[in-house]
């Protein structure tokens, strides 16, 4: 049957959704260095924006550092000033050859401000997952409409949509469970 392909199109759009709520949470310091942080910042590199990561090698000589070894040393300036003008609220040490960064200890406050931003992140996420849902229904009613499946089949079909949203949506909050109990861990 022709719409169990277009229910895998959606399970795959659902996934998508499920790995940006991944990304997301991996860019969330949890206080210990981690390069997942530097993800989402570009640097001005001869006039295009370019991921700190394409530029640079990073590396963590200990649990609370990272050291950012650009390959041209001209992009150092660069990397420094995107990071101070970036959310990530750590000051760059730039030794003229590298940049450090030190992630503090997370303070109680500060870690339930990180609870709450992934929560968000979460929701964000299974609101898109909800969404591809509704998107999935609206085709297999306009299948029904057309004639091209039974009523009994749209009746199997949106159990069996439903079934796929239920373990898409288990799947954010496990992975919400263990970045919460990863930001919450002393």
């Amino acid at each position: 049957m022709a719409i169990k392909e277009e229910l895998k199109v959606f399970a795959e759009k659902m996934d998508k959704s499920i790995h940006s709520v991944g990304v997301e949470f991996a860019a969330v310091r949890a206080g210990r260095a981690n390069a997942g942080v530097l993800d989402r910042i570009s640097v001005d590199y001869y006039g295009a924006p370019t991921p700190i990561n394409q530029i640079a090698a990073i590396s963590s000589p200990d649990a609370h550092q990272l050291l950012i070894s650009p390959w041209d040393a001209s992009a150092l300036k660069g990397i420094e000033k995107a990071i101070q003008e970036s959310d990530l609220g750590i000051n760059p040490q730039n030794d003229g050859r590298a940049i450090r960064l030190t992630f503090p200890q997370l303070t109680e406050e500060r870690r339930k401000e990180l609870v709450k931003q992934i929560h968000k992140y979460s929701e964000n996420g299974k609101v898109a997952v909800r969404n591809i849902r509704r998107e999935a229904m609206d085709a297999i009613k306009k299948l029904e409409k057309d004639s091209a499946i039974t009523e009994d089949d749209r009746k199997d079909l949106e159990k069996d949509l439903q079934k796929l949203t239920d373990d898409k949506i288990k799947e954010i909050d496990v992975l919400l469970a263990a970045k919460e109990k990863e930001l919450m861990a002393v």
